[in-house]
């Protein structure tokens, strides 16, 4: 297996990098109050998940 002769700078390890964003978290319409919500979760605003009441909300 190679090795590296020299140290590659800081620059060229962050030029390389430079490709690794972050990409936002998806977003799902919630079926029962239709509010965004991340997929596969309780809904936050209602406490619905696949249809049943998973928790009850908090009353603001």
């Amino acid at each position: 297996m190679p090795n590296p002769k020299r140290r590659h700078s800081k620059t060229r390890g962050r030029k390389r990098r430079t490709h690794y964003k972050a990409t936002p978290a998806a977003k799902a319409e919630c079926p029962n109050c239709h509010s965004m919500k991340l997929p596969h979760r309780v809904c936050p605003n209602c406490g619905y998940y696949n249809g049943r009441v998973i928790r009850v909300p908090k009353a603001s």
